[in-house]
């Protein structure tokens, strides 16, 4: 794990997501939620075997492109844990882990999009989210979050309404299929690994 375990660390930022590829809506949701809620980091943790959705790149390049997204940033880090860890990937069992790591005296604030939170009731280990992290849900253009309901057997959802940039991996992995450019929609650092290494060249044989 790339953050540092320090005793100063009370509330993290954990955003998830499969980064197929990374690009600068992710970037700007995590800083968004991290000023607006006070937070000492974000820590990004590229899916290894999402259960709930599949990526096209391999992990391994995920996790790259996301430590050079992340580079040089004050109070962003990058885990591999979801990588190394066999089987589907949870989002609860990575807060049990994370809670292992940091100490049971740190709060996770999970940063999620506002499509999984409207489908909270479908998380699998619900209540350990619930007593590990908040969740807080980050707006995108024509989102419907106002259909969100609480309730006691969910976590507790915050919304923190981002800048509207309505950008999606989907989109990146076409153009590059395309041959089309994708400067300024990921950082330039990803733009070039993603060139180097072919990634998204080929027409997809699964969706993400």
């Amino acid at each position: 794990m790339s953050a540092a375990r320090s005793n100063q660390l009370r509330k993290i930022g954990v955003m998830g997501g499969t980064f197929d590829p990374i690009h600068v809506g992710h970037l700007v949701a995590a800083s968004e939620v991290l000023h607006g809620f006070s937070l000492d980091c974000v820590v990004f943790m590229p899916a290894g075997d999402p259960w709930q959705k599949t990526s096209e790149a391999p992990a391994e390049d995920r996790l790259m492109m996301t430590s050079l997204a992340v580079a040089g940033v004050a109070r962003f880090a990058v885990s591999r844990l979801e990588l190394d860890r066999k089987g589907p990937t949870y989002t609860a069992d990575s807060l049990e882990m994370l809670a292992d790591f940091y100490g049971s005296d740190v709060r996770f604030f999970l940063i999620a999009g506002a499509d999984a939170v409207l489908n909270l009731s479908t998380w699998k280990k619900l209540d350990t989210v619930r007593d590990l992290a908040e969740i807080v849900a980050v707006s995108r253009p024509g989102s419907a979050l106002d259909e969100f309901r609480a309730s006691d057997d969910l976590p507790k959802v915050h919304v923190q309404h981002i800048p509207g940039i309505d950008i999606s991996a989907t989109e990146i992995r076409d153009r590059v299929r395309r041959g089309r450019p994708i400067d300024f929609l990921v950082p330039r650092e990803v733009a070039h690994y993603i060139a180097q290494h072919g990634l998204y060249s080929a027409p997809a044989e699964r969706s993400a």
